[in-house]
């Protein structure tokens, strides 16, 4: 017995040996194609065909058959129906052959799909309903006795309804064309099952023979975590059904052997890498049945073997579910998103996202590696620290918690140590490290610079050359909250580096010159798992998508862009304005203010922080988000209008060019134009406004000025 699965909205397979026209039947006049379960597809020339016959003539006439079609259903239109028509063979309807045709409102033909069987006599069966019943149920290996009553019709086989069965087992009986091409009688049973919402068609011959069954309930099923924990419980959410839906045709799950640490798909293969080496770790349990239901325990480690699983169908479903999500705006085929098989859309398959969960190449960070369509791309998902320390400075007999670099190597227990030296600016206070310091000055020293103005690993680099065995980054606000384990990425980096809080940083620079340690902590803090944070997923998982649809998104400028284009797309899914509170294990979350009331504008640009320089233009996008709701629009239209606006944005952009791409999109819709004019005017990049790299400058130009037809 062969099983085929397919969800609840499919409206039947055919079953072997249906052919996809009479014998000798004239091909219509059309562009005619055939469909990979063997139906003709056919794009009806204009004035091909088109009378004031009923709709049952025309397509009969169209297709030059004779067969016997009978209206199943019928959508109307205002410019175009559909119509389904079942095949009938000695008034048996023919199980999988049918005809779907749209019709325009001249009465003319515009596509045709047909799958029909010859108009021969079928071979009756040798056996009764209650034995094709019985045939049905031993193959699905239901135990449970054949009932001693079947209507006399055969259309309802009668069961007490209790634990097995949702609704009554039903038999009818059809006709179906065999391997060989023969029309042959037989009986489609339908069972549903209670406990497992399990609903099978099954097709038995007439002999008893079960011919294929057909699973129309989707089988594949996460439990997750639909936004983050902290904003609920998990909840069991389905795949699509294969053939359901256009974005994911194939369903999410793959074919294959699957693992509980390694599932694997169309759009993505999500899989754990504590040991970073960029393959699935071994382990997990094998599943066979498409439903990944492990519970996680968070007041446990994340790698336990529980939360192992959770992490990795978590990141499976949410790397699924912005796929599908952005396929419907634009980042299709044709866009170059992420799929192994493109189903003949355009672009370049070969590309489906490698997610790896629990990457234990770094912490407290993430990052999407976008390589040109047709090669997969890599997403490295990190633990984070949270809001406990993973690291400790001592100096002066006192202690301080600290959160470790993404970069560099990692603290030890035994540390770094040497006496601390404050990075003078001449001022006697510690500076942001950003210029190189003397050569010699920092030898052998732990260097304590102040956040701000530049990237942690330019600062961490710096001291670094002039020979520090270590870098305390001291916060530039927060008192004694919001430092955060520094993120970047510069492989010549060889000295341990940590951020401490405002109050601590203080503390550190009053202490120079005492002897001081930077080690890990010796009480580690319990990791938090950023699989299970769609706002970090999200956010790159955009970074795929602004460097596939616009090209070159390097750069102080573009760079920016690409950090805040991928903040906006986590808001736009999630509709929260502040990003990463559960991985950050901060209200605050990683970003310096929450979109909402955000207070700084596009003169605070500096080019020194792609992260900072990014959330300008991300709040501009909140403030259109917000303008396009109180419009009468949604979420979902900014959602639209920010993906196409990309088709319109050049390689490399400025934030004045971002703003124009969304522009260009909506040509025409005055009220989305105006909409977008007044959240980017709010940030201050309205008429006028631009951003401009001259060699290692940004020169700004802000503006607030609306134009003259949004006034």
């Amino acid at each position: 017995m062969r099983i085929q699965s397919f969800g609840l909205i499919v409206l039947g397979l055919a079953a072997a040996g249906l052919v996809s026209a009479c014998a000798g039947d004239s091909t219509p006049e059309g562009d005619e194609t055939t469909s990979n379960d063997g139906a003709r597809v056919i794009q009806v020339r204009p004035g091909a065909s088109g009378s004031n016959a009923s709709r049952l003539d025309l397509v009969r006439g169209f297709l030059k058959t004779n067969a016997d079609l009978r209206v199943a259903d019928e959508l109307p239109g205002a410019g175009v129906s559909h119509v389904r028509f079942e095949q009938y063979v000695d008034g048996l309807r023919v199980h999988g052959a049918y005809v779907k045709a749209a019709v325009n409102e001249r009465n003319e033909l515009t596509h045709v799909i047909a799958k029909l069987a010859p108009a021969a006599p079928a071979a009756a069966p040798s056996i009764a309903e209650r034995d094709a019943l019985g045939a049905a149920l031993r193959g699905l290996g239901l135990a449970v006795a054949t009932p001693a009553q079947v209507s006399a019709s055969g259309n309802a086989a009668r069961f007490a309804r209790g634990s097995l069965f949702h609704r009554d087992p039903s038999v009818e009986r059809v006709a179906y064309v065999d391997d060989g091409g023969a029309v042959r009688q037989g009986f489609l049973v339908e069972t549903w099952v209670a406990r497992n919402n399990q609903l099978d068609e099954t097709l038995v011959a007439g002999n008893g023979d079960v011919v294929s069954t057909e699973r129309r309930t989707q089988n594949d099923s996460y439990r997750v975590f639909v936004e983050d924990p902290g904003k609920g419980g998990q909840v069991v959410v389905s795949g699509p059904a294969a053939g359901s839906t256009v974005e994911s045709p194939a369903g999410w799950l793959g074919a294959g052997a699957q693992r509980s640490t390694d599932i694997s798909g169309n759009n993505v293969r999500a899989y754990i890498d504590a040991v970073s080496d960029n393959v699935p770790d071994p382990g997990g349990t094998a599943v066979g049945d498409g439903n990944f239901l492990a519970t996680a325990d968070l007041s446990q480690s994340p790698g336990t073997a529980a939360n192992l699983d959770v992490a990795t169908q978590n990141l499976f479903y949410l790397n699924n579910l912005v796929h599908d999500r952005l396929y419907a705006h634009g980042f299709d085929e044709a866009a170059g998103n992420f799929q192994a098989d493109n189903f003949g859309r355009g672009g370049k398959g070969g590309d489906a996202v490698n997610a790896e969960a629990q990457d234990g190449g770094g912490l407290d960070n993430a990052n999407f590696a976008t390589p040109r369509d047709g090669s997969a791309p890599r997403m490295q998902m990190f633990l984070w620290s949270g809001s406990s320390p993973s690291a400790e400075v001592t100096a002066g007999g006192s202690s301080f918690g600290a959160f470790a670099s993404a970069f560099g190597p990692g603290t030890t227990a035994d540390g770094a140590g040497g006496a601390l030296a404050v990075v003078d600016d001449g001022t006697g206070a510690a500076s942001d490290g950003c210029e190189a310091s003397p050569a010699g000055s920092l030898a052998g020293k732990v260097a304590v610079v102040d956040r701000g103005t530049c990237s942690f690993t330019i600062k961490v680099k710096n001291a670094q050359l002039a020979g520090a065995v270590a870098v305390v980054i001291a916060n530039n606000q927060g008192g004694d909250t919001g430092a955060f384990g520094p993120g970047g990425d510069d492989a010549t980096i060889t000295i341990p580096s940590a951020m401490v809080t405002q109050n601590a940083g203080a503390a550190l620079k009053a202490l120079a010159g005492a002897a001081s340690n930077l080690h890990t902590n010796p009480a580690p803090p319990l990791r938090i798992d950023s699989d299970l944070d769609s706002d970090i997923v999200f956010h790159e998982y955009g970074h795929g998508l602004s460097w596939r649809m616009i090209g070159n998104m390097s750069g102080p400028l573009s760079g920016a862009l690409g950090e805040g284009a991928s903040d906006v797309l986590a808001f736009l899914l999630n509709g929260d304005p502040t990003i990463g509170e559960y991985s950050s294990d901060s209200a605050a979350g990683i970003r310096r203010f929450p979109y909402e009331g955000y207070p700084l504008t596009l003169k605070d640009v500096t080019g020194a922080g792609v992260h900072n320089d990014g959330e300008i233009y991300a709040a501009a996008m909140w403030k259109v988000r917000g303008n396009y709701v109180a419009a009468g629009l949604t979420a979902d239209d900014t959602l639209h209008d920010f993906v196409q606006g990309m088709n319109f944005t050049p390689a490399g952009p400025a934030f004045q060019e971002m703003r124009d791409g969304m522009l260009q999109a909506t040509a025409g819709n005055s009220v989305r134009q105006c909409a977008i004019w007044r959240g980017f005017a709010a940030q201050g990049i309205g008429v006028g406004a631009k951003t401009v790299k001259k060699g290692s400058k940004i020169e700004v130009t802000e503006s607030f000025a609306l134009p003259a037809e949004c006034q």
